[in-house]
């Protein structure tokens, strides 16, 4: 399971009442998209998984829908002040397992990461938006993410994004997937390695949402991470996996409710 997966019983049950509610509330516009997505299989690893690409976003009236990141976690705004917004962010991370891997190491487990975001819209073409999570379960660590993207828009018939990322991870989190232990080490033949909190990875995001018609759109993005320090390090991503991360996806919208 990951964030995209879990979120399409979620993304599901939002869409049933939007559409009961279209015809008495037809201020209310909602988007849904659908689609496959590559991503890789645990992170620091040299595979990719086939995950369900699945994006829901409302506005009202003559609004534009928000933006929101292609990689960014599911969220919501609790509290807004001018061009700061706060508010609360929930991630997933699957499990690894030696199968994933092909090496006899320690499994971690499926992973959920409540946690918090804070976003600045420093204009309307840029934002910087940052997230912490904390692992319940699974890795049991902390993680973060920074990141700015630069939006280009015309309203909702096109948006398109691009921008660097940071993704940082505390000594939990990394000792979880790139550290080697001594049951790992007498299993694997790999020395042990102790990995320490710090940057995981640098790297930059883009998306773009373009309509076909007014209902119809396509909704595409692509990712690049590069893992650095203690997880470039490690020598289960040196044998079996990869410092170089790759994800994307493509899914179709598809628009109701109200139109301009």
């Amino acid at each position: 399971m990951t964030m995209r997966t879990t979120l399409t019983a979620l993304a599901v049950l939002a869409t049933l009442p939007a559409a009961a509610a279209t015809a008495q509330d037809a201020a209310k516009r909602t988007r849904i998209g659908a689609g496959p997505q590559l991503v890789p299989s645990y992170p620091g690893a040299d595979s990719i998984a086939v995950r369900p690409f699945i994006d829901v976003s409302r506005a009202t009236g003559d609004e534009d829908f928000v933006f929101e990141a292609p990689d960014e976690s599911f969220g919501t705004s609790l509290f807004r002040v001018g061009d700061v917004a706060i508010g609360f962010a929930l991630g997933f991370e699957g499990s690894r397992t030696a199968r994933d891997v092909g090496a006899p190491v320690r499994k971690v487990g499926f992973t959920v990461e409540p946690g918090g975001f804070v976003q600045y819209q420093i204009a309307p073409t840029l934002r910087v938006r940052t997230e912490i999570r904390k692992g319940i379960g699974g890795h049991r660590g902390w993680i973060g993410n920074v990141g700015a993207d630069y939006v280009l828009r015309d309203r909702d018939r096109s948006v398109f994004s691009i921008g660097p990322r940071v993704t940082i991870g505390d000594g939990r989190f990394h000792r979880a997937y790139f550290g080697v232990n001594a049951a790992d080490a007498l299993a694997t033949g790999l020395p042990r390695f102790d990995a320490s909190g710090g940057i995981q990875a640098v790297g930059v995001t883009t998306g773009l949402i373009r309509q076909i018609t007014p209902v119809w759109g396509i909704y595409g993005y692509a990712k690049y991470d590069r893992l650095v320090a203690d997880p470039a390090r490690s020598p289960i991503v040196r044998a079996f996996g990869s410092r170089d991360q790759v994800s994307g996806g493509v899914a179709l919208t598809y628009t109701f409710g109200a139109r301009r």
